[in-house]
This record gives C-alpha cells, structure tokens and sequence, in this order.
C-alpha cells in the first residue's frame, strides 16, 4: 500500500510585504513536515479582501492606481528570489508544495499556483479566469498552464479558487489524470465544503483545499478594508479541508484561527473509487461528449 502525508496551511498571508509572506511561506511548509503541502490563494503577493482599489465604473483615481503600484511591486516574478527560496527548501525537504501567489510580468498581474518538488521548481498554474473584481487586478491565465506533475506515486494538479466551478476545466484535468486536487482558495462560504467534497467524488481525487484565515489587524493600518476597521473583524474566514476520493472528509473544515490539517493518503483509495465511476474513462460516452482544450500560449505579440 503506498500512502502520501499530505498537509493543508490555514494562515494569514501578509500583504504588501513579500519578504514576510516568504519567511512565513517556509516557516509553515517546514512545520508542516508532509510530503505535499498546499498554501493559500494569493499567499505570496496577498489577496487584497475588502480592498476596491478606489475603483466605480468608468472611473479611477490616483489613491486607486497608487494603491495598485504598491500591490505591483508586492507580487513576484517566476523565475525570481521567491521562487529560488522555495525550490531550495523543497528540495532540503525532499516534499512537493503547491503555493498561491500573485505573479508580475511587466505591467500584468496573474494568480497563480507554483509547484515545487525534490528537484526543485516544477511549473505554475495561472487562474484562467479570476473572479468579479478581481479582474480589476488579475490578467487571465491560459492554456498552456494547466499542468498535473507526476510525482513517482501520484498526479498533481491546482485549481484555483471559483475555477472549481469551471466543468470543463475539471473534466479537462480529470483526462490529464490527476490524483491529488489541490484547491488554494480564498473562498471561507459552508458552501466551498460541498464543492469540494463534490470534485473528490466526481473526479475519484483527493481535494486539498487550503484557504487564509485573515483578521483586520493583520493587514497594514493605513488601509480601509470594506468589512470594517475594528481589529478583529474577519476578513476571511478558513475552511480548509482534506477530502477522499468518496468525498468523505479526512480532515476539517478548519474554523476561527490559522492552523495546518494534515491526513495520511492511501493511494489505493484511488483504484477503490474509480472502480464504479471514472468521468473521463469508462463512465463517458465520447459518441455523445466530446471536449477539445487548447494548450497552446496566447501571446499579444509573437515573432522576432
């Protein structure tokens, strides 16, 4: 029987302070002492809860594009320092980890997901489409990320956030194979637990959600979040959860306060539940469905 010690980090991600956020990055895959470890959404680079960036239809102010120049300089470039920092430490760990973070190339931001393992950096996941107003900050990723790394004992894969209400991005990642769902979210609803126990089931994956527990008084003072100004007030919420390939819970949802789950995997489960139902293998039926994805990069400007 081969088994995974998989871990999940429920933590605050400081923002406008990438330095900080990479210390606690690795301060948490080191505590967490698994052989995969899941960070939040946004982690390195923040996610700005609460923030409107001073924007209405229309309409943007210079408090506004200031505010963005500060949350620019904060997010990191791939290749870069950040990214060095952790594939040295995975690679000391001899674990995967799969980071949220907000990436800058030239004047465009993308949420992403890095993956990092024994030998190193491995790839990232750009969010195909970010969410409401996020896209006031967030470019859309595309095709040509949508990695699942093979491991030697199983297949990893991100989704993030509301992309796991994206059918036909799951069905294109349950045809890639994908063993261990990895969920880095922001998303602290009751209703993100059924989404989640619902991809498990339906993809015969593990689902490792890992999502912030973020307070008013861990962002810097200056700001004006919208949920109020009162130090305590939770911005967002937790939920983290681990997830088997029958949708049962292994661990969570975790509630009120920052904290790592962690469960033990048996990756037999995997054969165990696909036994009845394989979405993309023989419970389909490719005479009816039939779905084409294109992996190739969307450039602006291609040629020399």
């Amino acid at each position: 029987m081969a088994t995974v010690n998989a871990a999940v980090v429920q933590a605050a991600a400081p923002l406008f302070n990438t330095p900080a956020a990479l210390s606690k990055a690795k301060m948490l895959i080191r505590e967490a002492r698994a052989d995969i470890v899941v960070l939040p959404e946004a982690f390195l680079g923040g996610y700005p809860k609460g923030l409107d960036f001073d924007i209405t239809v229309g309409r943007r102010t210079d408090a506004g594009r200031d505010l963005f120049r500060r949350y620019h300089a904060s997010a990191i470039e791939v290749p870069g320092p950040e990214v060095d920092a952790l594939a040295a430490l995975t690679q000391e760990l001899r674990c995967h980890a799969v980071v949220g973070a907000v990436e800058r190339q030239r004047g465009t931001l993308y949420c992403v997901a890095l993956f990092f393992g024994p030998t190193g950096y491995l790839g990232l996941h750009r969010k195909l489409m970010p969410t409401a107003a996020e896209r006031f900050l967030w470019g859309q990723g595309d095709g040509s990320t949508l990695p699942v790394i093979d491991t030697g004992s199983a297949r990893i894969g991100a989704a993030i956030c509301w992309e796991n209400y994206m059918p036909l991005f799951r069905t294109a990642m349950y045809a890639k194979g994908v063993d261990l769902w990895c969920a880095p979210t922001v998303d602290d609803r009751d209703q993100w637990q059924a989404s989640m126990r619902h991809i498990a089931l339906e993809g015969r994956c593990f689902v490792l959600s890992a999502n912030q527990f973020l307070r008013r008084d861990a962002l810097p003072a200056d700001l004006r979040p919208v949920q109020g100004d009162a130090p305590e007030t939770v911005l967002i919420g937790g939920g983290s959860v681990i997830v088997s390939p029958l949708g049962e819970v292994l661990a969570g949802p975790l509630r009120d306060g920052e904290g790592i789950l962690a469960a033990t995997l048996d990756l037999d489960d995997l054969a165990r539940a696909r036994f009845d139902f394989d979405a993309v293998g023989h419970y389909a039926r490719p005479d009816v469905f039939s779905l084409h994805v294109d992996e190739t990069p969307r450039n602006a400007v291609t040629g020399n």
